[in-house]
């Protein structure tokens, strides 16, 4: 299907050199793959964020903050 999009010329000029570097004559299949990617990544987020939101209250507020100080105390040997 074709459609029509605004890209900068800077970007163009990528897609260009880029498809051209495949061996492509245009960037129509580049463009695909990389809304293809966005997409399904988009959906991966979604899935995981709806994963993290049903863990929502399943520690009780004693291990919440217990699991806290102790990625609080990771972080900081990580930091040195």
């Amino acid at each position: 299907m074709r459609t029509t999009i605004e890209i900068s010329n800077e970007t163009r000029a990528k897609l260009m050199a880029l498809a051209a570097r495949r061996g492509l004559r245009g960037y129509s299949e580049i463009v695909n793959e990389a809304l293809e990617e966005y997409l399904a990544k988009a959906e991966n987020r979604e899935k995981e964020i709806n994963e993290i939101l049903r863990l929502a209250g399943s520690l009780s507020e004693e291990e919440g903050q217990k699991y806290a100080a102790r990625v609080k105390e990771f972080w900081s040997r990580w930091e040195s």
